[in-house]
């Protein structure tokens, strides 16, 4: 099988990590988690105390504290210093920063160099906000997943209850609607549809649904 790039973007909760994962088991290819890897910069700096201001302090802790992945039969685990932080970074308080951490141009460099190291060989499937435009802007095949607020935040809810999370369902809806605004226009590398993506709006779908038309999206680019 080629190994080809998958770039999946979107606002938050737009089904790109629950999408991207299978799409990584069907093809068995690499998955990179690019919002675990910001909600750990920032889980780091509420950690250490760090302001979500000091763009060169948040710089540092990247270098410093060097995040891993781990696949297991629960599920991919996310690490820093050996310790599992899969679940604290999905927390309520990091949720709330890791936009303001994200828009920092330091901060997105570093990153996005660790991602396009782990793409160099291809075969990944990689969501985030900016992996069609910049991380991986020659991607053989970039989807763009979006869907209403209403249903983002619905599925939030839903998963945090899930995880045990403390959950408010109108919260989250105001928050995925201000998140949307931030990442949309943040200076630096900020939400956009690449102009060789496709637009799949995942409102009233099944997540089987999605990934089916994906995969007849890669079929048919014959990959």
């Amino acid at each position: 099988m080629n190994k080809f790039s998958i770039a999946i973007d979107g606002p938050a909760s737009s089904g790109k990590s629950t999408v991207a994962k299978i799409l990584a088991n069907a093809f068995n290819f690499v998955y990179v988690d690019t919002g675990a890897m910001y909600r750990t910069v920032t889980y780091l700096a509420i950690q250490h105390k760090i302001e979500f201001s000091d763009e060169d302090q948040l710089t540092e802790l990247i270098r410093r504290y060097p995040i891993s992945f781990k696949q297991t039969k629960e599920g991919q685990l996310v690490f820093v210093e050996g310790e599992d932080i899969t679940q604290a970074i999905r927390q309520a308080d990091v949720t709330a920063a890791v936009s303001e951490v994200s828009a920092h141009r330091k901060v997105r460099e570093e990153l996005v160099e660790a991602q396009r190291r782990i793409a160099s060989s291809g075969g990944v499937v990689m969501d985030g906000r900016d992996i069609g435009t910049v991380v991986l802007p020659k991607a053989e095949v970039k989807i763009f997943l979006v869907a209403s607020v209403q249903e983002r935040a619905e599925r939030r809810h839903k998963e945090n209850l899930e995880r045990g999370i403390e959950s408010d369902l109108e919260s989250i809806q105001t928050a995925i609607a201000q998140r949307d605004y931030l990442d949309s226009h943040r200076e630096v590398s900020p939400l956009l549809q690449a102009d060789d993506a496709i637009r799949i709006d995942t409102t009233g779908m099944t997540i089987e649904a999605v990934v089916s038309e994906i995969k007849d999206i890669i079929h048919q680019k014959g990959c």
